[in-house]
């Protein structure tokens, strides 16, 4: 049960009203969900940056790119699982197109 890997390019924005440990807990969080279901590339931190607009009253966020490989059906969890963790404002998951 070999399934394509396809690679994949995800941003998330943490509300960065939250206390320095707990966002490096929450970034950590979701880095470790990518890496358990597929193969993790780069990682940036981008940090503490103004929203081009305010999220729920908030008008800066923690933003964090991070680059992997997964089969097909991942994004659709990691969706699901950003959605239910209220202190991430934003996301966006981007299958990167194949050369």
């Amino acid at each position: 049960m070999t399934e394509a890997m396809h690679s994949y390019e995800t941003i998330f924005i943490i509300d960065s009203t939250l206390d320095p440990e707990t966002i490096t807990a929450k970034k950590d969080k979701f880095i470790g969900i990518i890496t358990e279901n597929g193969e993790i590339g780069e990682v940036e931190e981008w940090g503490k940056r103004k929203l081009a607009y305010p999220i729920n009253f908030k008008s800066e966020g923690y933003y964090v790119l991070v680059n992997f490989k997964a089969n097909v059906e991942f994004p659709k969890e990691l969706d699901r699982r950003y959605r239910i963790d209220e202190s991430i404002l934003r996301t966006i998951i981007i299958r990167k197109d194949e050369v």
